[in-house]
């Protein structure tokens, strides 16, 4: 009989000989792949794996356009479904279809469809009761056979759920059992062994993008209603932020009145440092604009102009914009009018601010 001390040191050499074994396993595999590679020169082997990548690229795009061609009245039927759904749509899925149905979900949400992934395998552990009659599933599977999704079947049947499966096989069981099958199947996968979900989950992905699109557009989703699911980040600066929230205002914003000699106007200018003064009447009402511009040219074609009018050497009916307005359109405006200020006026036309595009770049517009 073995004393205890025996037995651990069996137990740890029985260990040390598995460790040394799995060492000498790796290592081997490691050599062997490193002599394959480069039994050719850099060159063979830079131009073999560009070619793997086009290869892999083609594959996928392949299978895109075999889709686009295949696409069916069904698609339109889900659009429908969709759109009538008066829940949320659920989108199931398991392992690298998971990950597919993550984004399908995020970018059904994000385009004015509201649904959440469901994982299959925590449904049976309480997220099931996430689901509601009301609800439309689409259960992603590209063999149609994956067995976390299929016992999850009768459950969503017992809701009365209507369940769209996007397979790539229309007689799996999942197809069989569901009440719409959209066929997304590849003749093969990008991955050189075959056997990689590569070019099915590309599918996969692609369809979910179709559908938000197309549910989208039916919607009549905008791109203001885009901007409020997503308000942080440059893209909500773009789509939310306003005239108002960047302009000058107050005592900032240059103003003189037409009467005033052009010496007063400069003084204001440099003061304010905007590179224009803003013309108004009396009430404050917006008649013209002088900039730097407009004095340098003045400079050119008359020896003394600082005696003459403020209202003599304006531009008359500039371009406006409003506190209302989205910054990225005055932006816009800007570039393509090629000024570097913009008066901000009422509704009555007068002067409420200036934009300048120093304030729109530092708002991360440009």
């Amino acid at each position: 009989m073995l004393s205890d001390c025996g037995e651990t040191d069996c137990v740890t050499q029985r260990h040390e000989v598995r460790a040394e074994t799995r060492n000498e396993f790796i290592a081997r595999k490691r050599t062997k792949r490193v002599n394959t590679d480069f039994a050719s020169s850099p060159l063979a082997l830079k131009e073999k794996v560009l070619s793997r990548i086009r290869n892999a690229i083609a594959a996928e795009a392949r299978t895109l356009l075999g889709l686009a061609e295949r696409i069916d009245d069904r698609c339109a039927v889900a659009v429908e479904q969709l759109l009538r759904c008066n829940g949320r749509a659920v989108i199931v899925g398991m392992g690298k279809s998971g990950l597919i149905g993550r984004k399908i979900a995020a970018t059904f949400c994000s385009t004015g469809t509201p649904s959440y992934f469901l994982h299959p395998v925590e449904a049976f552990h309480g997220d099931l009761g996430i689901v509601a009659p009301e609800d439309l599933v689409i259960a992603l599977s590209s063999s149609g056979e994956t067995e976390e999704v299929l016992k999850l079947l009768p459950q969503l049947k017992r809701l009365g759920v209507y369940l769209i499966a996007m397979t790539g096989s229309e007689t799996s069981s999942l197809a069989t059992r569901s009440d719409l099958v959209l066929e997304v199947s590849v003749e093969h996968e990008a991955d050189p062994l075959g056997v990689a979900p590569m070019s099915s989950t590309t599918a996969m992905l692609a369809m979910g993008d179709a559908l938000a699109a197309a549910l989208s557009e039916a919607r009549g989703f905008t791109r203001e209603q885009f901007a409020i699911f997503h308000p942080g980040g440059n893209l909500g600066s773009k789509l939310l932020l306003q005239v108002g929230d960047l302009m000058h205002c107050g005592d900032s914003v240059p103003l003189i009145q037409p009467d005033a000699q052009l010496c007063a106007a400069i003084c204001e200018m440099s003061d304010k440092r905007l590179g224009a003064i803003f013309v108004v009447d009396e009430s404050g009402k917006l008649e013209g604009i002088f900039t730097d511009g407009d004095l340098r040219r003045l400079l050119e074609k008359n020896n003394n102009p600082l005696a003459m009018r403020v209202g003599d050497a304006m531009t008359p009916r500039p371009h406006t914009t409003q506190t209302g307005s989205l910054a990225a359109e005055a932006l816009r405006d800007m570039q393509e009018r090629s000024v570097t200020v913009l008066p901000v006026i009422d509704e009555h036309q007068n002067v409420s601010g200036a934009i300048h595009l120093h304030d729109l770049i530092r708002a991360g517009l440009a």
